[in-house]
């Protein structure tokens, strides 16, 4: 009877096979056929690949030493037992960006250097990032190499990615290649920071092709961007990690996190910028021609500075600038608890609040250079790596990207930081500065770390647990002047709680549906262009507790994205995207028992398969043999 089985499971297998492998017709930029000559591309987010050593280093005092190829980032065990040695590989020079006289990194290449980025068996799942993703690309028959990642050196500032490791160049290559290989456009997968890196890109090939050809190739070789938990105006959890460190979960300090993060050009890219300001326009020279010609100052509309808080919801910093100056504001802990209370009732703290705007244009960097030694080095990379960046200065607001298909996705309703209260320490660099307060996001208020009601302008939601709604939610402005708004929820539904409004305006601002929500529920909202811009096609997708990192692995978005590919690549589909009216199970894995009716839930797409190894009732519930049809529900 277990062959039997087998071979039924081997023929739905066949069959799926057959529906998915079709002919694949490419013309005018759009899919008829099927997937088989696609590529996929993913450009992972800051510290979401591995770094590998380049170097020989000996650890003294330590039986770990550091040998090339060695895994750097991230190898828990040398980072517990020789944190020195691990720093050395893991340094910059904060100035030239330039690596430790005594150890060199650079990033691993493949698919295994972002699916897990610290391998093991107890390691392994707590560092899995896109582990998830490959796998649901395997159970769907997709070829190996149809699926392509492009690691960076995410320690790295944009112009450096290019100077040192011709990384755009190589990026350029690698769609060519894979339009060569597989006869198709490449659709594109980017997380976080690598949302900020293909936009980049996008610009840089604006100077290494002619303007002429450059939509062209742009039509050739992307059917499709997919940008997952982009940081569209910056994230305020920079501001956190700049001043006082984060240690991203690792067995480190605060200072020594913010000493590491800082030696790392790459960690103003992501700092808080205004969305009414922008930088001149774009130079013409060739990036290789040797020659810059910079940015100048942001240019900011009349609303920056009518309205408050550069459009997010409060000012991101409030510090304290202590009385005294240089390194005398940072007494050791000894001699400030010697020091004479009484001079400081002469000197009291002013505190001072900072917008995004100040804070990307250096004005906050400025205000504190007196109190802070890192300052300094902070405005000179500010000024070299973005704001005089031949290519793009990136602290400004980001429009439509000129791809055909364009997808925002990104979680909501999480509790978010926004902003922060600091204060001197009385400690040098690099823990002179302290929080002593943090204002969250949630559910459309702000709130202090106390509890306490905070006065602001707070949105309708809140962010990802990382990145503000503000700035997630600014590719709504990407959508056009009609638009289509379903909201349903994440886990298969037979669409009973599904709720549509139709054709309604937009005006370049954010849109809120007038929908209900259910408390026990985890919803997903489409905002899905109705009216698009000539040629393009435009989709916002909100995840309701979807965190910043795990977004990923969110088995709703891989299956939202899953068919909304599968739709895109049939001729006859009626619409322009995948209907939400139901969703059923597509894997085994979406099968479960349901304990009141005694039998396998979703009976018409899974039944009760036992197979030796099961060791619970809902392992054995399996998709039905003729599930594949199904899937035809969706075109």
């Amino acid at each position: 009877m277990g062959g039997e089985e087998r071979k039924r499971r081997r023929l739905a297998m066949t069959l799926t096979a057959v529906l998915f492998l079709g002919i694949l017709e490419l013309g005018e930029g759009e899919l008829k056929g099927d997937y088989s000559k696609i590529s996929g591309i993913i450009i992972p987010g800051f510290a979401s690949t591995q770094l590998r050593a380049w170097s020989i280093l000996d650890c003294p005092y330590s039986p770990l030493d550091f040998n090339p190829l060695d895994l750097v980032w991230l190898d828990t065990t040398k980072l517990l037992s020789a944190v020195n040695c691990w720093l050395k590989c893991m340094l910059l020079d904060p100035y030239n960006q330039t690596d430790h006289p005594e150890c060199k990194s650079r990033p691993d290449s493949g698919l295994s250097a972002i699916t897990e980025l610290d391998p093991g068996y107890i390691t392994g799942p707590l560092s899995s990032v896109w582990k998830e993703w490959v796998k649901w690309c395997i159970e769907f028959g997709i070829e190996a190499n149809a699926i392509i990642a492009v690691p960076y050196d995410w320690r790295l500032p944009p112009s450096m990615l290019e100077e040192r490791d011709l990384y755009f160049h190589k990026l350029k290559l690698t769609f060519e290649t894979a339009l060569k290989l597989r006869g198709g456009p490449s659709i594109v997968f980017a997380h976080s920071l690598g949302n900020n890196v293909f936009r980049y890109f996008l610009e840089w090939l604006k100077l290494e092709i002619a303007p002429k050809q450059y939509i062209q190739w742009l039509d050739d070789h992307i059917y499709a961007y997919f940008a997952v938990g982009a940081p569209l105006l910056g994230s305020t959890e920079t501001v956190k990690a700049l001043l006082s460190g984060n240690t991203f979960g690792l067995p480190v300090s605060e200072g020594t996190a913010r000493l590491m993060f800082n030696s790392f050009g790459s960690s103003l890219w992501m700092m808080p910028f205004s969305k009414y300001c922008r930088a001149d326009a774009m130079y013409l020279k060739h990036f290789s021609g040797g020659t810059r010609k910079r940015h100048q100052t942001y240019h900011c509309e009349e609303k920056e500075f009518q309205s408050n808080y550069s459009g997010f919801s409060t000012n991101i910093i409030n510090i304290e600038i202590p009385s005294t100056r240089g390194i005398d504001a940072y007494p050791s802990v000894s001699e400030f608890a010697e020091s004479n209370l009484s001079s400081m009732e002469c000197g009291l703290p002013t505190q001072l609040s900072f917008s995004a705007r100040e804070i990307a244009d250096g004005t906050f960097f400025k205000a504190i250079e007196d109190y802070d030694s890192d300052s300094k080095r902070t405005l000179h990379q500010l000024k070299k790596s973005y704001h005089d960046d031949p290519v793009l200065n990136p602290l400004t607001p980001w429009d439509r990207p000129p791809i055909k298909n364009v997808f925002c996705i990104y979680g909501v309703d999480s509790r978010t930081e926004v902003g922060y209260y600091f204060a001197p320490s009385g400690k040098p660099y690099p823990d002179n500065w302290i929080i002593t307060d943090i204002i969250y996001e949630i559910e459309g208020s702000l709130l202090s770390r106390s509890g306490n009601q905070v006065e602001g302008n707070p949105g309708t939601t809140s962010g990802d647990e990382t990145v503000p709604y503000h700035s997630l939610s600014w590719c709504k402005n990407w959508l056009g002047p009609r638009v289509n708004i379903t909201r349903a929820p994440q886990s298969e539904h037979d669409g009973s709680d599904v709720q549509v409004e139709l054709n309604v305006e937009h005006h370049n601002e954010d849109i809120v549906p007038n929908m209900t929500r259910s408390p026990r529920v985890k919803y997903i909202t489409f905002y899905e262009d109705s009216e698009s811009i000539p040629g393009k096609r435009t989709a916002v997708w909100e995840l309701d507790k979807a965190n910043h990192r795990n977004i990923v692995r969110s088995p709703a978005l891989m299956r939202e994205l899953w068919l909304q590919i599968w739709h895109d690549i049939h001729v006859d589909a009626p619409s322009d995207f995948v209907t939400k009216a139901k969703r059923g199970p597509l894997r085994d894995d979406d099968c479960y028992w349901d304990y009141g009716k005694a039998r396998c839930a979703w009976p018409e797409y899974c039944e009760y398969r036992y197979v030796f190894g099961d060791v619970h009732l809902g392992q054995s519930c399996r998709l039905r043999s003729s599930s594949a049809d199904t899937l035809l529900h969706y075109v």
